[in-house]
């Protein structure tokens, strides 16, 4: 019987006996994603979306209770545009770009995460995990409508796997009894404790911080401004920190530092939770207690991400602190990197090699993540003297000195990962062009007549053309490239030459089907892209 780990917000999948499970033999699936949250579910429709049949095995049938990640960043929206589910989830979140830092009571720092205009998304938005990962499964059911060959299966936990040369044996076991399947690529997006890599004796590289933080959702009505709030030493938690951010259906999330010596039932107990609660918000202000959890983190990666046939991606990969919204949307990052290769690879159109450039791309953004992360938890959790004495001193500067406000770390806010390292990037033959735009970043948004860049890419390899026209129904290495080509007459908001020219007239960039860039030119030269296009596909 598959055990009940927690309790669900959404049941979106409900367990149903499928025809594997009383075949004669293993049946063989090109994917299979074990864990269906955000990560397992945003690879399972971008590889539907792209043909490649896949399965999703969850222990559970539905998302399970609270806001756990609540914080998700301009380029996951970008990537759940691409999707197809982009827009409810801006409409249903809650969108800022400011924050605010205090000491005591007094502010000593804020900040603009979008300083500038012409981006179809924001900096930000807040929306409850459990919504993210509804509207996810709301869009694979429109697609499984449209012929996207995936199947959930909820309630399947898998209990045993073994891989063999050119596939991966899974045990598993549901309602009805255990099963077993067979699968060409197994992709692990089952969390922090993920079965998968305990099941293959693999481990976490990195440290444990000391430290425990309360999570409180209340539901109130107050007319707080919608802007990140994050206080060191507060009144309300004299040594500690706390934060306060607001959510939609008028529920706001509250976390206190409690330190690392902590009796967790008592600080549990809900009397307590609203002398917190109270002291934070006001006494007079009603409310109520929607749910509660105490976390610590890790700050840790796997040495690979890849083993053979086997591939990790989100927390089952890596693991940040939460200062920083990093998680979830690095995990989204993975999944973006990670399925237009595998599909590559399944249709046949790039050698297996290409699947080594996720963990190399990949653990590259990991690192980037932890290394901000770990900084962030060690001003707001300091490990030793010299730690708690910059800390302080920052703090002391800030009041008086504008220099000391960058150095004032309550979570650097995830930004996309730029491949600097990739051994799929091009040429970059655009002299004077801009920094941003360099091969391994992801493309910057920016308008387009009536309508926005990214919206324009297609999910496959593009060609973006400025103020240099291109035939389009291009063909290059065998592959089909979508051709967008544009003029900075028409450029009124003169993002575009910002973001893409820099110092020179015309520019062609050959861009990934995640969106990143995979080489730049100052004019067409068909044998250059298609160089640029097969060593991005890993065949150069």
């Amino acid at each position: 019987m598959v055990a009940v780990r927690y309790q669900t917000a959404f049941r979106l999948y409900p367990y149903e006996k499928v025809a594997d499970q009383t075949a004669e033999s293993p049946v063989r699936h090109p994917v299979v994603i074990v864990g269906g949250g955000p990560i397992g579910m945003a690879l399972a429709l971008d590889l539907g979306t792209r043909g490649i049949p896949c399965v999703v095995l969850d222990d559970h049938d539905g998302v399970g209770m609270g806001s756990r990640a609540i914080c998700f960043a301009k380029r996951t929206l970008e990537i759940c545009d691409r999707l197809g589910c982009g827009d409810p989830m801006v409409d249903k979140g809650v969108v800022w770009n400011v924050g605010r830092v205090y000491r005591d009571e007094k502010e000593v720092y804020s900040f603009n995460l979008l300083p500038e205009d012409g981006h179809k998304r924001p900096a930000f938005i807040n929306l409850q995990q459990p919504y993210f990962e509804q509207f996810l499964v709301e869009e694979i059911r429109r697609q499984q409508a449209l012929g996207a060959p995936i199947d959930i299966r909820g309630q399947n936990c898998v209990t045993a796997m073994e891989q063999k040369a050119d596939h991966v044996v899974l045990d598993v076991d549901t309602p009805d009894g255990a099963y077993r399947i067979e699968a060409d690529y197994l992709v692990a997006c089952d969390g922090a404790n993920s079965p998968i890599r305990a099941m293959m004796g693999l481990d976490f590289e990195g440290r444990v911080f000391e430290d425990n933080f309360l999570i409180a959702d209340i539901r109130m009505l107050a007319d707080f401004p919608v802007e990140r709030r994050f206080w060191f030493d507060p009144p309300f938690n004299r040594g500690e920190t706390a934060l306060l951010h607001k959510q939609p259906d008028d529920v706001w999330r509250l976390d206190f530092q409690l330190g690392w010596n902590i009796d967790r039932k008592a600080e549990l107990d809900p009397s307590r939770i609203r002398g917190r609660v109270s002291a934070m918000i006001g006494s007079d202000i009603d409310y109520e207690l929607v749910w509660t959890s105490i976390y610590t983190f890790r700050c840790c990666t796997m040495k690979d991400y890849r083993h053979g046939r086997v591939f990790f991606a989100g927390d089952s990969a890596h693991q940040v602190s939460p200062f920083g919204a990093r998680g979830a949307n690095g995990g989204i990052q993975d999944i973006d990197n990670l399925a237009w290769k595998l599909a590559a690879v399944i249709k046949g159109d790039a050698p297996d090699e290409l699947l080594d450039s996720y963990h190399q791309e990949r653990k590259h953004g990991a690192l980037e993540n932890i290394k901000n992360s770990s900084r962030s938890a060690d001003f707001l959790t300091p490990r030793n003297p010299a730690h708690a004495l910059f800390r302080d001193a920052v703090l002391d500067l800030v009041e008086h000195f504008d220099f000391a406000r960058p150095m004032v770390n309550s979570g650097r806010l995830s930004v996309p990962c730029t491949y600097d390292v990739s051994a799929l990037n091009g040429a970059d033959a655009l002299s004077g062009g801009p920094p941003r735009s360099r091969p391994g970043s992801p493309c910057s948004d920016a308008p387009i007549g009536d309508g926005f860049l990214l919206d324009r890419l297609d999910g496959g390899f593009s060609v973006i053309a400025i103020n240099t026209a291109i035939p389009e129904g291009m063909v290059v290495a065998e592959q089909a490239v979508d051709v967008i080509n544009l003029t900075t007459e028409t450029d009124t908001s003169g993002a575009l030459r910002d973001r893409y020219l820099g110092d020179t007239p015309s520019a062609v960039y050959l861009i990934r089907p995640d969106q990143h860039v995979a080489a730049r030119w100052a004019s067409l030269d068909l044998a250059a892209i298609e160089f640029a296009l097969n060593q991005a596909l890993g065949k150069a």
